[in-house]
């Protein structure tokens, strides 16, 4: 039959190997999200920056290291009378000197790139289990939607068994039969584009969880609790405090600020003071030794750190417009998903939980009153596409429900005030 064509092509993108995979347990979204995020890579990158910031600042703030001179040489004395041969050598230990406050910029600077590099961990963390649960979310919905679709193209398939063996003569129960042709074919076609989805949900779902791409996986999926919003004010002065970029740009800008002062604070160059000796060995005269402390310093004559100064408070600017821009942009975020929530949740609020279950049953009921001849052609298929539909819509409300509410639980960096499951 040709309305079976699509299912099949559709088995044949699933792996052989499954067949052969034990059925896994059925896990959680809570589930999902803890071992995503303690067997995902990725993780594992921040993390390492981290580290690499704080190892960074625990050089930040210490002197530079001293520094030992030394030299060796011939000392050769002649006059008319006389010639004189010798060792000399010289040792001198040297210690650079920074200006004061210097080193305390330094040690802030350093803060700053800890505290960047903590901000990009959790926000990660964050976006990743917010990214799971709307793809194990997503994959579940789709899972039932290809199931109601194979339920009502099975039911066309036995319905139309059932007309060819009554050997229909006329015109109009050919033409029956082929509108339950049609619409099985409608049937499998929504199956296959879904189970579509639900493999490419389940891909990133491996992927993000650091396991095989074909690894099978069963989700299970509780019902949505979603919160009422608070007012639009409050959510915009939560992401203005909160917000993980924001507070990434002002720490950008809080170290492009000591940036600045070191800068200006380098324009003074460094001296560099230490004890030394030297000491002139000849064969005629004694031992002659010289002691004393030495200092250093560059003189700044091309190079008064001007240029430096400039370009730093060039990037400051910089980051105090990149702040703003992103402030702009985090009000526009909040305010557009704010609605979109707010619309979505309403729309739930309409339905009931088993609204789903409901439309399953009066399908079915209509199968049946049709076989009895109770229920005419046309409304038995309008049900049946009707209940599709409906699956389909309700699923789609839900996942844009749920990420609309993570994304305003990031914005505002309040993870699990809108949405929760029902355990």
């Amino acid at each position: 039959m040709r309305f079976f064509i699509l299912s099949s092509l559709l088995l044949a993108v699933v792996p052989q190997l499954h067949a052969a995979d034990p059925k896994p347990a059925a896990s959680s979204i809570s589930e999902l999200v803890g071992r995503t995020l303690a067997g995902n890579p990725e993780i594992r990158f921040y993390e390492a920056e981290v580290a690499a910031a704080k190892a960074a600042r625990t050089t930040a703030g210490k002197p530079s290291n001293p520094e030992l001179s030394l030299q060796i040489g011939n000392n050769q004395i002649r006059n008319t009378d006389s010639r004189s041969n010798g060792l000399a050598f010289s040792a001198e230990l040297a210690q650079p000197i920074e200006w004061p406050g210097r080193l305390g910029l330094r040690k802030a600077i350093a803060n700053r790139d800890i505290a960047m590099a903590e901000l990009g961990l959790e926000r990660f963390r964050f976006h990743l289990a917010a990214r799971v649960r709307v793809l194990a979310f997503t994959l579940a919905a789709q899972q039932d939607l290809a199931n109601a679709a194979n339920e009502v193209a099975a039911r066309y398939a036995s319905l139309r068994e059932v007309m060819v063996q009554r050997e229909p003569a006329g015109i109009a129960p050919q033409l029956e039969i082929a509108t339950i042709e049609a619409a099985a074919l409608v049937a499998e076609s929504r199956a296959a584009k879904a189970g579509v989805v639900v493999q490419k949900a389940l891909l990133e779902l491996n992927q993000l969880m650091g396991r095989r791409a074909d690894a099978s996986l069963i989700v299970k999926r509780d019902p949505l609790d979603t919160k009422p919003a608070p007012e639009l004010l409050s959510l915009l002065g939560a992401a203005m405090k909160n917000h993980y970029e924001l507070r990434t740009r002002r720490a950008e800008l809080e170290q492009q600020g000591f940036k600045v002062e070191l800068a200006k604070n380098e324009r003074y160059p460094a001296f560099t003071v230490g004890p030394f000796v030297q000491v002139q060995n000849t064969r005629s005269l004694d031992d002659q030794t010289t002691a004393g402390i030495g200092i250093s310093f560059p003189l700044p004559f091309w190079k008064t750190g001007k240029a430096e100064v400039t370009a730093a408070e060039a990037r400051q600017v910089q980051a105090q417009a990149t702040l703003a821009t992103a402030q702009r942009e985090v009000e526009r975020q909040v305010t557009e998903h704010l609605l979109l929530y707010q619309t979505q949740r309403a729309r739930l609020a309409v339905w009931k939980g088993d609204a789903a279950a409901k439309f399953s049953d009066a399908a079915a009921l209509a199968d049946r009153h049709f076989r009895l001849g109770a229920v005419p052609m046309s409304t038995f298929v309008e049900l049946q596409d009707k209940y599709l539909e409906a699956v389909d819509a309700i699923h789609n409300t839900q996942a844009e429900a749920l990420e609309s509410a993570l994304s305003l639980e990031e914005l505002t960096g309040a993870p699990g005030s809108l949405v929760t499951t029902k355990n």
